[in-house]
């Protein structure tokens, strides 16, 4: 979780410099749209291995799914990580609605990564000892 945080906060650094270079309409480092683009995948798989770590340990451990807030919580991580990879996909010159739409996903998936984040906690403390 914690690599998926900081991917995140480095996902929203790297936006905020292709923003204000768009906005600015000034020339950007030809790394910085690649980087953003690496950090988005990366996010998206750390997300989805972590939805599986989730399920198979929840299943191991409790024999079923549903016991805690965190499964609404992680479940909506996934669906707004899913959701901004493909509003990113559609993110184009003749599609004006794509970029606000992706950026919105993103600051809700901040604060679902805050609550899936938190109610996690609760859940490992359930498994240490």
């Amino acid at each position: 979780m914690g690599l998926t945080l900081t991917g995140y906060v480095l996902l929203a650094m790297t936006g905020g410099v292709l923003y204000y270079t768009r906005s600015r309409e000034q020339k950007r480092s030809a790394w910085v749209r690649p980087l953003h683009i690496g950090l988005g995948t990366a996010i998206v798989t750390l997300v989805l291995v972590l939805l599986a770590i989730g399920i198979i340990g929840t299943l191991g451990e409790y024999g079923r799914l549903g016991h805690s807030f965190h499964l609404l919580f992680g479940l909506s991580v996934v669906v707004l990580v899913l959701a901004s990879a493909w509003s990113a996909s559609r993110i184009a010159p003749e599609r004006p609605w794509a970029r606000p739409l992706h950026v919105g996903l993103n600051s809700g998936l901040g604060i679902g990564l805050a609550a899936a984040g938190l109610s996690g906690w609760q859940v490992v403390q359930k498994y240490l000892p």
